[in-house]
């Protein structure tokens, strides 16, 4: 995967853009664009202290947005073409939003949000243990 660009928004963020294209067959080309944002974590974002520290101790200082747009089976002769075509949509039609001052607050939240609603997502076996009641007990017969 190759860096392509970086491109500064208006509200502070950077967007990558990597090129993650490679040959399928002799003569056809799968075009992968892939972008990415790092987003910084701040209590600012959040209606609470709770909130901030529940999506910094999942995912850290830092979330990440990110997306993708491929198209399979492009000819070798166009597939140059055909990537700028793609970014240059998505500069059309995506940037904008990126670029709003809101955006890293809203994306922080919807962080939080997805927590709340998928935990099961965040589970970690090691934490769970030290967390988890034991189930076993000893009825003195010596037996497990």
């Amino acid at each position: 995967m190759d860096l392509v660009e970086e491109i500064p928004l208006s509200n502070g963020l950077v967007v990558e853009v990597w090129d993650d294209s490679r040959p399928i067959a002799d003569d056809t080309t799968k075009v992968s664009i892939y972008l990415k944002v790092n987003v910084e974590v701040k209590p600012e974002y959040f209606a609470g202290p709770e909130h901030f520290e529940e999506v910094e101790r999942i995912f850290g200082r830092e979330i990440c947005f990110e997306y993708r747009i491929e198209r399979t089976f492009v000819s070798n002769r166009e597939k140059e073409s055909f990537f700028e075509e793609l970014l240059e949509d998505f500069k059309k039609n995506s940037m904008p939003y990126l670029a709003m001052p809101k955006f890293p607050a809203g994306f922080a939240m919807s962080k939080y949000m997805d927590i709340q609603k998928r935990h099961y997502r965040y589970y970690h076996p090691v934490l769970a243990e030290s967390t988890m009641v034991s189930t076993s007990f000893d009825d003195g017969s010596g037996r497990k």
